[in-house]
């Protein structure tokens, strides 16, 4: 009789595994009793965070803030020299309140009007029943010419809409780029993520509602949100643009639901994933690709790690940013140096969304087999999984990758997709997250994704002014519409040029208490 587990681990295996367990147990703990805390005891927690991040990270900074903080105002502008000692750029009052309004808003169509656009969201039925938000992006008053042409993007593992919307400079977000060349714009949401919690029968807290996998996303999320934007848009074909897990979620359901090869016109994948080394620690990669299924002891089988919320919630931003930095290097050897500090107070207060835990362990069983496969429950079961037959697809594929990214193996990929319709576009000096937050997108990422789009590169334009790129867009073909600085500042690569101190004192109103950056 096949027991899991036993005798398949070492005692330092398990001395591990008991630890993890106790961790986790021991964060579930901290998390129940912390909600019936009283926001002060909330605050004090965040402001000491913040004492201990910067004393550890730069004792220097701290007697500077303390000897030049005689008052308010002083405290105020040591404080945001702090912040401006640990980046290497400057940036402008203007652009720091923007970072702030990104960092606290609560759903995407806050992080939208930001930027002076609108989101329509509708709502979808999955054929299992699932009920999903696609988003559509909109502009009161937009006298741009529409070109006819439906984008739909889509998010990745652990993400949401959101991810797509989080850069400090208007033109370095994706949905805001194509909407001003003209393209009618959809995002799209997985099942379980914070758009899309919903079941005509499960509810959210029952392991019912949690019980999926890659596999249902490619059999009813991506071609039910295909059907239902084409035929609310009236459209026979659309762009699908992916990232990440957005990618692979494409390339699945596109080769087991042939008839979506006649209703998309190009698959452009950023950061592509099918087939992952795996992990950059050796032993959680050894571990986990041995037992899968132990993801399931450690974090059930509904939703993977909801305390990530109740930690982004309560500890001081910077610190919270400097954590997932910390993971991501453990995990995947990321080091995150093309994302500047202040994108990532924005971008990273915006990175998690809910998934199944099965989601994760189905990806565990991929890079355990080195096979792009469906999810199957036990080997014990008897049942090999089938491969997702991805030289059928029929439609052109597009990749864009780091050549630094650990999660992408584009020689296994280029294998694996049909080779007829398939080009490949390496980034050099990129990891997975600096293809969508990295600071010079427009000139290493954007620009191909326009060149499959047959659009002009506005980028080849050199990033001065705001401006300069608007005289170039309006000898383009079917664009009336500026490309407006927002700042009101002139933007030289990652730095801008006027420099002022600004109200440190903004809060996050999801806290209880307030938070200071």
């Amino acid at each position: 009789m096949y027991v899991p587990l036993i005798g398949r681990l070492a005692l330092r295996e398990w001395l591990l595994l008991t630890l993890s367990f106790s961790l986790t147990w021991l964060e579930f703990i901290i998390s129940i009793i912390t909600q019936f805390l009283p926001s002060l005891v909330i605050q004090f927690f965040t402001s000491t965070t913040l004492v201990l991040y910067r004393f550890t990270s730069n004792p220097v900074n701290l007697i500077y803030s303390m000897t030049k903080g005689n008052n308010v105002d002083d405290a105020e502008k040591a404080q945001y020299k702090v912040l401006n000692y640990h980046n290497t750029s400057s940036v402008t009052r203007e652009s720091y309140d923007q970072m702030i309004d990104l960092l606290n808003s609560n759903n995407i169509n806050e992080m939208c009007q930001f930027f002076g656009y609108d989101v329509e969201s509708r709502i979808l039925k999955t054929d299992d029943n699932y009920f999903l938000t696609v988003q559509r992006i909109c502009k009161p008053g937009s006298v741009t010419k529409r070109n006819g042409k439906v984008v739909y993007l889509h998010h990745g593992l652990l993400m949401s809409s959101e991810i797509w919307v989080t850069m400090l400079d208007k033109n370095h977000n994706l949905p805001f780029l194509l909407y001003d060349l003209g393209y009618d714009v959809w995002l799209g949401n997985n099942r379980g993520n914070k758009y899309s919690q919903k079941h005509l029968f499960h509810a959210i807290d029952s392991e019912k509602f949690w019980d999926f996998s890659m596999d249902e996303f490619a059999l009813f999320d991506i071609p039910n949100t295909i059907n239902f934007i084409l035929e609310v848009t009236g459209k026979e074909k659309l762009t699908y643009i992916g990232f990440s897990q957005g990618t692979a979620q494409a390339f699945a359901s596109v080769s087991i639901n042939p008839e979506l090869n006649d209703k998309i016109d190009k698959i452009i994948a950023i950061s592509p994933a099918t087939t992952p080394h795996g992990l950059y620690s050796k032993f959680l990669d050894i571990f986990l690709k041995a037992s899968p299924h132990v993801v399931f002891l450690l974090f059930s089988r509904k939703i993977l790690m909801p305390s990530v919320l109740f930690w982004s919630r309560i500890m001081y931003p910077p610190l919270f940013d400097t954590s997932i930095d910390v993971s991501n290097y453990l995990l995947f050897n990321w080091r995150s140096e093309n994302i500047t500090k202040i994108q990532k107070l924005s971008s990273y207060a915006h990175l998690y969304s809910t998934t199944s835990v099965k989601t994760v362990v189905h990806w565990f069983q991929i890079m355990s087999s080195k096979n792009f496969q469906m999810y199957h429950e036990s080997k014990s079961s008897g049942i090999f999984p089938m491969s997702y037959p991805l030289k059928t697809i029929r439609v052109p594929i597009h990749l864009i990758y780091g050549t630094i990214d650990s999660l992408v193996d584009i020689d296994v990929m280029k294998g694996q997709l049909p080779e007829k319709y398939t080009t490949t576009q390496p980034v050099n000096n990129h990891e997975h997250l600096d293809n969508i937050w990295g600071f010079d997108i427009g000139e290493k990422v954007f620009k191909y994704v326009l060149q499959y789009l047959e659009q002009p590169n506005v980028f080849d334009v050199p990033l001065i002014e705001y401006k300069s790129q608007t005289n170039y867009l309006q000898a383009s073909p079917n664009i009336t519409q500026d490309f407006e600085d927002d700042t009101g500042s002139t933007l030289i690569g990652n730095s801008y040029s006027e420099e002022r101190e600004v109200d440190i004192s903004r809060r996050r109103p999801s806290t209880g208490g307030s938070v200071f950056i």
